[in-house]
């Protein structure tokens, strides 16, 4: 598909305003209602209205903007890979259509038929370990949702009886209203009082959901969680939702993402940091230890003559990229020397010959004036 700035026919920097004038009048142009149904207006349709309702959002155009396309399409972060053409006209009508929906705006009320609504969208948040996040995760979530009634099928009327026809509005939804003011008579349309605009009234309301259609019930849902995910991510299951009211469809299941810190590791995007003590003597003649990862552990160099706040680089060592194939970022070790708080007479009197044959300590490090993420940087760009 195109890039969702060229299909909009707007700047990348354009604002709110541009883009909302710039969908509506491409959204009017090309819906099939004016192209005698037309295959290629509707997947026009569906294209121009996925680009808007990613670009309207600052979230979702900031990781498009990074990531592009992919970084959307059925993916945390954006959830974009089953979006169809009722979706499209889902979201049209909610920011344009207005009383009596779309076809109003072709002057096609349909009159008589109640407005079918979505179900409200359900947000429910999961845990993930950090180690987790290097393998991935299924995960089996338990969710309350409400879903047709199955006392009354969803019509929302006592068995043996069913809905019958406003008497106020003769199935419309809307009736005219008459106010009179200083500048005489005027007329306005407005939903049925009676029917509350659905063009159909209960006279015996279901015992099981009380007229509202819906029960709520206790669900199991399935949910891919993919590697390299943060907590600013997310996934958005279609259509697991709630249903909506009289036969609506299935809203949206929005799974939010709560990836669990490690106290060992300062999570930096892929790459992980983690702090590592060394005795004076390890700094001095250097070693080999080992050192945590997310898996498992890890053996690192350690030179002679290092100085505490080096950074040491181990590749591969630290999360993987979400969507990244299957690259994964680095371990970053800093060395940190320790001092010794209390010594016993013995050590005490080892440091006191050191004392004697060490040369002086220089008056300034060559990195001396450099911080702990500037050294940090310096491993990211290195090699």
């Amino acid at each position: 598909m195109a890039d969702y700035y060229s299909l909009l026919d707007v700047s990348r920097d354009a604002d709110a305003d541009e883009i909302k004038k710039a969908y509506r009048k491409l959204a009017l142009e090309h819906h099939p209602d004016r192209n005698q149904g037309s295959k290629e207006a509707e997947e026009k349709f569906k294209q121009i209205t996925e680009a808007y309702e990613v670009l309207r959002d600052p979230e979702k155009r900031s990781v498009y903007d990074r990531y592009g396309e992919q970084g959307l399409r059925g993916q945390p972060g954006g959830g974009f890979g089953g979006f169809d053409f009722a979706d499209a006209i889902e979201v049209f009508m909610r920011d344009f259509g207005g009383f009596g929906g779309f076809s109003d705006l072709f002057g096609q009320r349909n009159r008589g038929a109640s407005r079918v609504r979505k179900g409200q969208t359900l947000k429910v948040r999961v845990k993930v370990p950090l180690a987790e996040v290097v393998t991935g995760a299924h995960r089996t979530i338990r969710v309350s949702v409400l879903d047709a009634c199955p006392t009354c099928q969803g019509t929302g009327a006592a068995p043996g009886s069913s809905p019958t026809t406003c008497p106020n509005c003769g199935g419309a939804g809307e009736e005219r209203v008459v106010h009179t003011g200083f500048m005489g008579q005027m007329v306005s349309v407005q939903p049925c009082r009676r029917c509350r605009g659905e063009g159909q009234i209960i006279d015996q309301p279901c015992a099981g959901c009380h007229g509202d259609t819906r029960q709520r019930v206790q669900r199991e849902v399935e949910v891919d969680i993919p590697p390299g995910v943060t907590s600013d991510n997310y996934i958005t299951l279609r259509g697991k939702g709630h249903a909506g009211p009289k036969g609506g469809p299935h809203g949206d299941l929005v799974v939010l993402l709560d990836v669990q810190e490690d106290d060992r590791f300062l999570r930096d995007g892929a790459n992980l940091l983690y702090e590592l003590p060394i005795t004076f003597s390890q700094a001095a003649l250097g070693d080999e230890v080992e050192v945590p990862t997310v898996e498992g552990t890890a053996r690192v160099s350690i030179p002679g003559g290092v100085q505490s706040g080096v950074v040491l680089r181990l590749r591969g060592q630290g999360l993987p990229e979400l969507h990244g194939d299957g690259k994964r970022g680095d371990l970053l070790v800093r060395v940190v020397v320790y001092t010794p708080q209390r010594m016993s007479p013995e050590l005490k009197e080892q440091f006191r010959q050191l004392r004697e044959l060490e040369e002086p300590a220089p008056e300034k490090l060559e990195d001396g004036r450099k911080g702990f993420w500037s050294r940090v940087k310096e491993a990211f760009t290195a090699g």
